[in-house]
This record gives C-alpha cells, sequence and structure tokens, in this order.
C-alpha cells in the first residue's frame, strides 16, 4: 500500500489506512418509540493511518513529525495532497493532520508503532453546501482558485 503526502512517500512496515463519514443526524422521536431522524449533514471525511517504523529509521519518525507540524503562510495547518488507494475510493484529495500523532516503543518488535490521523479539506460536501448560500459565491470562488491552484503546482510536483 502506498500513501503520499505532496508527493513524500510515508514509509513503514504493517502501513494501514482506515476511513470513515461521519453523518450527522438527530432523533426526532422525543419520548416516543418512532425512528425518525433529520439529516443535518456530512461531517469531513477521516483517515487514520498506522505502521510500524523500526528503530534504526528514526529520520523517517522526524520527517513525519515535520508534516504533521508543518504550517501555511498564513499560519494553519498544510494541507496536503493525497495519493492513497482507499482515499481514492473514499474520494478524498486533500488532507491536513488532525485529533494526534502518537507514537510508542515496543522493544519485542525494535520498533515505533505510530499512529495519526488526518482529515478531508475542500471536500464535495462542503463545496455543495458553499453553492446552497447566497453570501458564500464569493468564499466558492476563492476555493476554487485554490483548488485550481493547487491541481496545477501537482502537475508540476515530480
Amino acid at each position: 500500500m502506498t500513501l503520499l503526502l505532496d508527493g513524500y512517500k510515508v514509509q513503514g512496515k504493517a502501513l494501514r489506512v482506515s476511513a470513515n463519514l461521519r453523518i450527522e443526524s438527530e432523533d426526532l422521536s422525543g419520548q416516543t418509540s418512532q425512528t425518525g431522524r433529520a439529516h443535518k449533514g456530512f461531517k469531513p471525511k477521516t483517515l487514520t493511518v498506522s505502521l510500524i517504523l523500526p528503530y534504526r529509521d528514526r529520520n523517517r519518525l522526524t520527517e513525519l513529525i515535520a508534516l504533521a507540524e508543518a504550517t501555511a503562510a498564513d499560519g494553519q495547518l498544510k494541507t496536503y495532497r493525497l495519493v492513497n488507494d482507499s482515499a481514492e475510493a473514499f474520494g478524498i484529495r486533500q488532507v491536513q493532520f488532525s485529533d494526534n500523532l502518537s507514537i510508542r516503543e515496543d522493544d519485542n518488535l525494535h520498533a515505533w508503532q505510530v499512529q495519526f490521523g488526518l482529515i478531508e479539506q475542500y471536500s464535495n460536501a462542503e463545496r455543495v453546501e458553499l453553492r446552497r448560500t447566497p453570501q458564500a459565491q464569493n468564499k466558492e470562488a476563492a476555493l476554487t482558485a485554490v483548488l485550481t491552484q493547487l491541481q496545477d503546482s501537482a502537475g508540476a510536483a515530480p
């Protein structure tokens, strides 16, 4: 399995990616036994990545931590272009690190067990929601410009 973040190959043994789509809804039954629910939208999709890095690959761990800590010029977390089969099947193209990056030593394996979360950015659901409100047209245009710029830079990436 391959996982690339802006062209950086996340390497490790037993690399696993799990995806999650949270669908928000509200119970409408009150004190009755009805099953009615109100759909409240889709939350950004998330990925959980786990892998094992041998102690001798300390530089890979350091590089991964640097990716998680990276920020854009505006001080926000860096958004990465993502290449991964599971993410592609789930419709995820751009992500930011989220929740936490955890590292656990495993002396039996002589390796670190690494786990981190990624959250989708600029999702289809977000774009649809932006189109629903008239005042969001300027934001939609800005988002489209950013996406176009990222796609153009992706074509220039190695």
